[in-house]
């Protein structure tokens, strides 16, 4: 499944394209295992008549066919410098996990794993941010009483990789194919483009942040600003009713006050937990970049001093 995932995005996602796929397999005692994946092939606006739920029945119905493990278990998502925590992401997985609940998201990183190491992991939503989902309340309040934040929003579910035997042969001849030469290639601190893009995405995503706090604070005023008019009529209304008692006529009717000053719409804070979540992810990056580039540096000095 990892190499048909990595293949699908080596032929279809260069650059940041992102290839989305299916998983399939079965759930035995309290484990997913995960046999088998087919790609959402790519399409454009113009492929109108593509249907992807019929595309997808075809598919399973044809590995039925052929004695393959067919059942729905999850899909699966390349990522561009970890630029996976978005909205699209959040209603995918609330589907998946709401018809099949053992659903995961597999996220691979083809930026990581370029610089050495396989980088694939499993994603779940909380569920905390399941229900919140289901009620499809995203203001303040709802957020607030589910005690809902960027930090629990996921939850990374622990992945275990086993080759076949003939996996393991492939692999191994493939390393003895690589040359030396292209070993020392790892050892390259030459990752200040990687770092460099990780650091433009995170400060794009923290004037996006900025603008959401703008549009927060701009309703808070207004429903200061409300309740003050609140305030105010209140006290004409008072006022007037208590110059027609003392002229000895009926008070002014009772008014539904709410219906008069319609409470202003609370702008959706489920944006900001999203962007929340992504840049903690770039720090994530950047931190792992760093830390990276470090161990580079002692590795590289390590074998020149042993090559003298």
């Amino acid at each position: 499944v990892v190499l048909k995932i990595i293949k699908h995005y080596q032929e279809e996602g260069q650059g940041n394209e992102v290839v989305q796929g299916v998983l399939l397999g079965l759930v035995v005692d309290d484990r997913l295992e995960i046999t088998n994946c087919f790609p959402f092939p790519q399409h454009t606006e113009d492929d109108a008549d593509f249907d992807e739920v019929q595309y997808q029945m075809e598919m399973m119905r044809s590995l039925r066919h052929v004695n393959i493990d067919h059942l729905h278990v999850g899909w699966y998502q390349s990522t561009y410098y970890g630029s996976f925590v978005t909205r699209a992401l959040l209603d995918s997985q609330f589907s998946y996990q709401h018809a099949i609940e053992e659903s995961v998201v597999l996220i691979y990183d083809p930026i990581k794993t370029a610089q050495g190491s396989l980088s694939l992991k499993a994603y779940r939503l909380t569920p905390k941010l399941m229900e919140v989902c289901k009620e499809k309340d995203f203001s303040p309040e709802a957020l607030k009483k589910a005690n809902i934040a960027y930090e629990n929003m996921f939850e990374e579910v622990p992945i275990v990789i086993k080759n076949s035997y003939l996996i393991n042969v492939m692999l191994w001849e493939l390393e003895k194919k690589s040359g030396v030469a292209d070993r020392h290639e790892l050892l390259s601190l030459a990752s200040s483009n990687h770092l460099g893009k990780s650091l433009q995405l995170l400060m794009d995503r923290v004037d996006e942040m900025s603008q959401d706090i703008v549009k927060y604070n701009t309703y808070l005023r207004n429903v200061s600003k409300q309740q003050q008019q609140k305030h105010q009529y209140q006290q004409r209304r008072q006022q007037e009713n208590l110059q027609r008692q003392s002229r000895g006529e009926a008070p002014l009717p009772e008014e539904d006050i709410n219906k008069l000053f319609k409470p202003p719409q609370p702008p959706p804070r489920m944006e900001s937990l999203l962007i929340a979540g992504q840049i903690n992810t770039y720090c994530q990056n950047i931190k792992e970049f760093n830390a990276q580039n470090l161990g580079k540096l002692f590795m590289a000095q390590a074998l020149q001093d042993y090559n003298n």
